[in-house]
């Protein structure tokens, strides 16, 4: 926990502009600006951000280049480049509590779940490291006893991350290590609207000595400093999470390059209930799936599902829950649901809510209490009597609101499973093994849990199909995007070559 005396420090350190990330320095945007970091408890701001734009991506861009091209860290001893790994992740742990907070203060994401977050940063990098390690390895191939022909792993460059502010320092890692586990240099251009946790990271690497150009942040706005991150000539990858419609927008900017691209983006992912499954774990799952993280997740199960034999006993379970949810202040430990990140953000969930009467569905959400009015809260929400053909079953949301409706059968669940642009998790709960094993061959989602929440393995692929990405990330299957893999061909004996023009 936060001591008295760290609170009053974190508050002076809050008030501190916060700069941009250069070639191993702090340094202000070229063009001097800042945006407002607004706190979403109390919409006032917390402090001002240098606004980055096209000349300070450039000046990134060229000092991680140059960091690739002539400095140490491709070329280094594995060993060595992964001590400096290790180094990263004992640094946050070292300072868990003060992320989880400055992160709930910044995002409104309860501190209860802020720390879990900053606990899973710190083993991004370990087990990234381990990863390089034991996992970053080639093939050979014997071609009779003519040849050995075998694959090397070479770092590919100069890697662009844009990361979104829903579980910004976690996100940040979860591409920041493998990036530069396998040799890679760094730009990163994380959410203008969580700004604090980046800052964070850049300070703990400064602190861990990595050498000069490295790693680099530059804050600003997806629409100047992202894009010009993406168009970049020097930049070889672009790993980017967020809406769907930015991930068009930059893999058409990053054609012109032929940059790699790996995209996690929206989701509207099912929870599928069977009349057999467990009733309790089942409810717990739903619930805990669609309103933490304030229902500003990806991965979040917007789409129930419930057996019409069991749909009145399970909607009136889950309203009972869901009117028992906390809201709250963030920085309290007994919050489970805090502040949605800004008032944008608020505008449009609280849009959603307004569609779903037009369409003619239920609201039941509770009254937002006097003392949090000036935040950016929005109740948790139950949708009932919806169809899968409406607004609020096929688009986004990202909010603590869940759409309820019912299915009669296998065959017709997967169909409405199925019948939605995204792709990206779904969770499926029957105690017929069976047909949770059949359902999720069938449900069209790169994740898919049977009998269990959102529980990820670092080992496993991580990402989508259909509207929610392109590529995958997570354990080796990452190694396929930061790296480049070449073969190498061998001759071991004098083998045939033909003789052109020889008389």
């Amino acid at each position: 926990m936060v001591s008295s005396h760290e609170l009053v420090s974190l508050k002076h350190e809050i008030q501190k502009n916060i700069s941009l990330y250069i070639n191993g320095e702090f340094t202000k945007a070229v063009i001097g600006t800042t945006i407002k970091n607004m706190n979403p408890f109390t919409n006032e701001r917390i402090n001002e951000v240098a606004e980055g734009q096209s000349e300070d991506i450039n000046k990134a861009v060229a000092a991680a280049r140059e960091a690739f091209d002539h400095g140490p860290w491709k070329t280094m001893k594995l060993k060595k480049r992964m001590e400096y790994i290790y180094r990263i992740a004992n640094l946050i742990d070292e300072d868990i509590e003060r992320i989880a907070y400055l992160e709930a203060l910044d995002t409104g994401l309860p501190i209860s779940q802020t720390r879990n977050m900053v606990s899973r940063a710190s083993e991004n990098f370990r087990f990234y490291a381990r990863m390089v390690e034991s996992r970053l390895v080639g093939d050979a191939y014997q071609v009779d006893d003519e040849f050995i022909n075998y694959t090397i792993n070479a770092p590919v460059g100069v890697a662009g991350l844009i990361t979104p502010w829903n579980a910004p320092f976690m996100l940040e890692t979860w591409k920041l290590a493998p990036a530069l586990a396998t040799g890679n240099t760094v730009v990163l251009k994380p959410a203008e609207l969580s700004p604090l946790s980046a800052n964070l990271l850049a300070e703990i690497i400064h602190k861990a000595d990595l050498p000069k150009g490295v790693f680099n942040v530059v804050h600003g706005y997806g629409e100047t400093a992202g894009d010009a991150l993406v168009k970049h000539p020097d930049v070889q990858l672009i790993s980017f999470t967020g809406e769907t419609t930015t991930g068009t927008t930059i893999i058409k900017n990053s054609a012109d390059t032929l940059k790699s691209c790996s995209m996690e983006l929206g989701g509207k992912s099912p929870i599928i209930v069977f009349e057999d499954a467990d009733f309790d774990r089942a409810l717990d799952a739903c619930v805990w799936g669609i309103y933490s993280f304030n229902g500003e997740r990806c991965t979040a199960n917007s789409r129930l599902f419930i057996q019409e034999s069991i749909q009145a006993e399970f909607i009136k379970a889950l309203k009972q829950r869901v009117e028992n949810i906390k809201l709250g202040d963030p920085l309290n430990a007994s919050t489970e649901v805090g502040p949605l990140i800004d008032k944008g953000h608020y505008n449009k969930v609280k849009s959603y809510l307004a569609i779903a009467h037009e369409e003619g569905a239920e609201v039941v959400s509770g009254d937002i209490p006097n003392e949090f009015e000036k935040g950016n809260f929005v109740a948790p929400t139950l949708i009932l009597n919806a169809s899968n053909n409406m607004r609020i079953a096929q688009e986004e949301i990202f909010g603590p609101v869940l759409t309820v409706m019912t299915f009669k059968d296998e065959d017709e669940v997967i169909k409405l499973a199925n019948d939605v642009d995204y792709g990206l998790a779904g969770y499926v709960w029957t105690n017929d093994i069976k047909r949770g094993h059949r359902v999720a061959h069938k449900v069209e989602a790169g994740m898919l849990w049977v009998n269990a929440q959102n529980v990820r393995d670092l080992r496993t692929p991580f990402g989508g199909s259909k509207s929610s990405g392109i590529g995958r990330e997570g354990g080796h299957y990452g190694f396929d995007f930061y790296t480049e893999q070449k073969i190498i061909h061998v001759s071991i004996a004098d083998h045939r070559i033909q003789q052109f023009g020889k008389n």
